[in-house]
């Protein structure tokens, strides 16, 4: 005969029979200034870190880091180096060792770095015996890589928002594609993009927004890329799409990074004198002030006011080619006659002057001082790398490929088309 013994545990009441208590709390919010006066009640220094918010100002932002010294003040005014915190962007970051009276121990803040994109300048600001001195450091910042996606739905602005682009980013997109996408009139709902860029980080804080270092974008049945492929010290090179070719055009498809076309190269109504005539031009409707842009390097051959243009620059692309650019609101300061400028330089800004019947810019396109659709001139090609870069070049691609395969919702193949 066999024996046992077993343990029962006694069943654990149903959770739904427990009783229910509420317990309220109010949690206060920390009080900066309570705090800092809190500090002011001990004998040592204390530590303040703020960031400079939109609307500030430097006094203000001293003001709410409990600083309270008139000398400080002065010497802020006073000294050249001191003075740069005045215009510090939205976002930046000041520390400041403070007494318990409000008078102001020394302060430190990282400034843009003039000539050196990958490093930032460290200012700081301290009391001595002698009263107040300032100093400048170079400071090296970390390059990271990051990474967004981004898919149309209304507009390219709205579609980078949403993907958290730096307005940097975006703007170095629109720049970087000019010659090859109408960022207005091409993208439609569904087309995607994908960036790749650096950002620039001190420690844990992120000071800015690097270099585009590729990006493609999707749309309509396009697929356009292009890879940023350096040289020498790698501050000096270009955008190449993946068979080498540069994306510089000889000249950009729009002097308007974001407008739409109103009147294109044809016969039409002349909305002012009501004639039916030959428009020798193309009209871009966007608000009175929007920058005007050179589509291509050359050099200024008028600049002033010319009968029904209004306010107009021409400029000259050597002996052949010329574009107008008319009915500006103004021209663009030092863009006299003679003067030399780059593609994508401003050159004025929109407007109604001469016969306009509301703000645009009338570009025209001239052959030989002939007039002729921008969209039907053959232009020279782009350049490519030469045999000797592009061993390394297909290796920048292939790990640009990758990336995008990890990114992109519909992989494809980075290939020339």
């Amino acid at each position: 005969m066999a024996f046992g013994a077993a343990g029962v545990a006694p069943l654990a009441p149903d959770a739904a029979d427990l009783p229910v208590v509420t317990i309220t709390e109010e949690l206060a919010l920390p009080d900066l200034s309570a705090q800092i006066n809190a500090l002011r009640k001990t004998s040592a220094p204390f530590i303040v870190e703020e960031r400079v918010r939109p609307g500030d100002n430097l006094w203000s932002l001293l003001n709410r880091m409990g600083v309270h010294d008139a000398d400080a003040a002065n010497f802020l005014r006073r000294d050249v180096r001191a003075r740069t915190l005045v215009s510090l962007r939205s976002g930046a970051r000041l520390q400041a060792s403070i007494s318990p009276e409000g008078k102001l121990l020394s302060m430190q803040t990282l400034l843009d770095s003039p000539g050196n994109p990958n490093n930032a300048t460290n200012l700081v600001l301290e009391k001595t015996i002698d009263g107040f001195s300032s100093r400048l450091t170079e400071v090296a910042l970390e390059p990271r890589v990051e990474m967004r996606s981004g898919q149309i739905s209304s507009s390219f602005f709205v579609a980078a928002d949403r993907a958290q682009l730096p307005d940097t980013v975006t703007e170095q997109l629109l720049d970087i594609f000019a010659g090859d996408i109408d960022f207005a009139a091409e993208l439609r709902q569904g087309d995607y993009f994908q960036v790749i860029y650096e950002s620039l980080w001190h420690g844990s804080e992120l000071i800015r927004s690097g270099r585009v270092l590729a990006a493609e974008f999707h749309y309509n049945g396009n697929h356009r890329q292009a890879i940023w492929f350096g040289t020498g010290d790698g501050q000096r090179g270009g955008y190449y799409d993946a068979s080498g070719k540069s994306l510089k055009k000889t000249f950009l498809k729009s002097p308007l990074p974001l407008s739409r076309i109103t009147s294109g190269f044809a016969m039409r109504m002349h909305p002012i004198s009501g004639e039916w005539t030959q428009h020798k031009g193309i009209d871009f409707a966007a608000p009175e002030g929007t920058p005007i842009r050179a589509t291509a390097d050359g050099a200024i051959d008028f600049s002033g006011v010319q009968n029904g243009y209004g306010n107009v620059v021409i400029i000259k692309h050597g002996p052949v080619y010329s574009t107008v650019y008319a009915h500006m609101s103004r021209i663009a300061t030092d863009r006299r006659a003679g003067t030399r400028v780059a593609q994508g330089d401003v050159i004025g800004y929109v407007g109604s002057t001469g016969w306009s019947s509301g703000p645009h810019l009338h570009y025209e396109f001239r052959v030989n001082q002939e007039a002729r659709d921008p969209s039907t001139i053959a232009l020279p090609p782009a350049v490519a790398l030469s045999a000797m870069e592009l061993p390394q070049f297909r290796k920048r691609v292939a790990d640009i490929t990758h990336r995008f395969a990890v990114m992109s919702p519909n992989p494809v193949t980075l290939a020339s088309r």
